[in-house]
């Protein structure tokens, strides 16, 4: 019972500070709310007329809603970075924005879902992913593999830190005999379901552009540089918008993450390039029309030769101690590199891998704005839900909100 009234008195807090706050967080929060509105406005165009409202086509199945699916995967696989030093290693330096990372991972897979269900259409078809229900084929489909890890890698970021959290709400500390075991776990499960997700690619034999051996470990590299980047900026606006204060050493660890990362990205990424362009097949063909065009066609030029620069840039940038312990410049790096890496892993990976076609025929893909609006209103629905479980818990770390008062 008294477990109950201080769950019941959580919830009236965590209310409470949730509806409160500067300016600044009602227009943020408003902000949300409009774009999540829109979104929730074009998905229901797409709901009433199908996917024929979107860029897709039966060439080009998988366009902006899986190329974010495939994105977030690894924004939510990044928290690793933060659990792996503070629970195991017990750097006290990580401590702090350990949360933060893992309400992070929460968001992002709920994004995840949420692209997931806008992709096949609407939520009326999701009963065929239900075991006992629909038709699960489990174990030997890769996407109910899928489906597995990644809500079991949610139930992890929900469980643990709402233990921490409850637990220092009464002025208590957490033991570890109780949450260390659900760490070591979801360190290996945020591993897995990166590599999951990249297995489904990588089975596909009559896709040669994603049958790619390094494409796993590519994926994992990549998500170890884009989801402690977009950490360190988020961590940037909580040092300068709250009490909740961040040493340096913390973010220019994060920071040393990133470069690391960062540069192995970059070193399979010229091995992909080596492998398609040195001695090039017919196989080489989506490769081709990605980075050159193929037979006129070239939507996605502009793309690719933006984000390729833009990763080199930032990863320089963060390669040099110098100019990556200076905030500013760490800020903007990591700013440019996370955009880099959306494009790369979202319109560079997706689309190419249809493109051409089993009959050599080029279907190209733009998304409409009915797919941009969905998106942009799936993110906000991110954005709102981590804001909500960040304001909880640095109000729980800072004492604002407790049991005993």
């Amino acid at each position: 019972m008294r477990r109950l009234r201080v769950f019941k008195k959580l919830v009236l807090d965590s209310f409470d500070i949730l509806t409160k706050g500067a300016q600044k967080y009602h227009l943020w929060m408003a902000f949300l709310t409009a774009t999540m509105l829109t979104g929730m406005y074009c998905y229901s165009i797409q709901l009433e007329q199908g996917l024929s409202v979107t860029g897709m086509t039966d060439r080009v199945s998988w366009g902006l809603y899986i190329s974010n699916f495939t994105f977030l995967v690894g924004v939510a696989a990044a928290a690793v970075m933060l659990i792996l030093p503070t629970y195991v290693l017990k750097d006290l330096d990580f401590k702090q924005p350990v949360l933060i990372g893992e309400g992070l991972a929460v968001a992002a897979l709920l994004m995840c879902l949420a692209f997931v269900i806008a992709d096949m259409g609407g939520p009326s078809v999701l009963w065929h992913m239900i075991p006992g229900v629909g038709v699960f084929n489990f174990p030997s489909s890769l996407l109910t593999w899928d489906v597995l890890v990644l809500n079991g890698y949610l139930f992890l970021n929900v469980s643990i830190p709402f233990y921490i959290l409850f637990r220092h709400y009464q002025g208590k500390e957490a033991l570890s005999k109780v949450y260390v075991p659900g760490v070591l776990l979801s360190v290996f499960w945020a591993i897995g379901i990166h590599l999951v997700t990249a297995f489904l690619y990588q089975g596909l034999q009559a896709r040669p552009f994603w049958n790619n051996a390094l494409l796993g470990p590519r994926f994992l590299a990549s998500a170890f540089a884009a989801g402690p980047a977009l950490i360190i900026l988020i961590l940037a606006v909580i040092r300068s918008q709250t009490s909740f204060k961040i040493a340096d050493k913390t973010l220019h660890k994060i920071a040393l993450l990133v470069a690391v990362a960062a540069q192995i990205n970059l070193i399979m990424l010229a091995s992909e390039l080596f492998k398609e362009f040195y001695a090039p097949t017919h196989h080489s063909e989506s490769a081709t029309y990605l980075f050159f065009g193929l037979h006129g066609k070239n939507a996605l030029l502009p793309w690719i030769w933006t984000a390729i620069p833009l990763n080199v840039l930032a990863t320089l940038v963060l390669t040099f101690h110098k100019l990556r312990i200076k905030l500013p410049i760490l800020y903007g790096a990591c700013f440019v590199l996370f955009v880099a890496i959306w494009i790369e892993k979202g319109f560079g990976l997706i689309v190419p891998g249809f493109i051409p076609g089993p009959y050599g025929k080029i279907a190209e893909y733009l998304p409409t704005g009915i797919e941009v609006g969905v998106t942009l209103g799936i993110w906000a629905m991110g954005a709102f839900v981590f804001t909500m479980l960040a304001r909880t818990a640095i109000a729980i770390e800072t004492g604002e909100i407790s049991y005993k008062r």
